[in-house]
């Protein structure tokens, strides 16, 4: 137990973590590629189409994974920011606001193809519907964090800033898992269980869960490399910096 300790505690320290970063995010990019490229094909040619809703279906191989992301980078962003406030850990702040861009892209990703696949099932691309609602509500708020970290000037204050209404949004999260059960909703309800029941047909399975993993991998390098780059102009000013980049030139 202790050298995993001891690791986590080097890693807090910013050349070291410069060094992981810069390894590991290429290996989880290079990792990704092959399972996103895997998950699409099955998706778009192995997989028939739904007896119902035909082939526009297929989206959801796509607006799912992403509708995780959005609430697992949030959470972890949350999380990150609570690290950083309670142990002062300066790579955690640089976490938890690195997630912030890259978990609004996936919010992003969910809702447009949410109102993608709406318009031929639902009439409409866009309904006050309250997961749609709840979840443009949460874009909102990855965007009132990556504003309060810009505006402050001095990083570390703004990161406390945006971290504490990191904090605080995480309460939205269960909104939205939940409000299709807590309020008559056009959204359909759950269909994929990691424990229980499953309803979705085994066949649409397997490239759902490609996709999940390819999202989550891509997910870990896109973190490593953004934090990497702020904790990188975060430490401009130090002597690792400078040999670093040399060294890279």
């Amino acid at each position: 137990m202790q050298p995993i300790v001891r690791w986590f505690h080097q890693l807090g320290s910013p050349p070291t973590f410069d060094r992981f970063a810069r390894r590991w995010s290429r290996v989880f990019h290079l990792a990704a590629l092959p399972v996103l490229a895997f998950g699409l094909w099955q998706a778009l040619f192995v997989v028939p189409a739904d007896y119902q809703q035909g082939d526009s279906f297929r989206i959801l191989f796509v607006h799912v994974p992403s509708a995780w992301m959005s609430l697992f980078v949030f959470a972890l962003m949350a999380l990150y920011a609570a690290i950083a406030m309670v142990w002062k850990i300066k790579i955690c702040e640089v976490l938890a606001m690195a997630c912030a861009p890259i978990g609004a892209g996936f919010t992003l990703v969910t809702l447009l193809t949410g109102s993608i696949w709406g318009r031929p099932m639902w009439g409409t691309w866009w309904d006050w519907d309250p997961r749609l609602t709840t979840e443009l509500i949460l874009l909102f708020l990855y965007f009132g964090v990556i504003g309060l970290y810009m505006a402050i000037e001095d990083r570390r204050n703004a990161a406390r800033a945006a971290g504490l209404l990191a904090i605080v949004g995480v309460a939205l999260l269960p909104v939205i898992r939940y409000s299709v059960d807590w309020w008559g909703s056009l959204h359909q309800g759950q269909t994929i269980r990691l424990f229980g029941p499953t309803t979705l047909d085994a066949s649409m399975q397997l490239p759902l869960w490609l996709m999940v993993i390819g999202t989550k991998l891509w997910f870990v390098g896109s973190l490593l490399a953004k934090a990497r780059a702020d904790n990188l102009q975060r430490e401009a000013g130090k002597d690792w910096v400078q040999r670093q980049l040399q060294g890279e030139a």
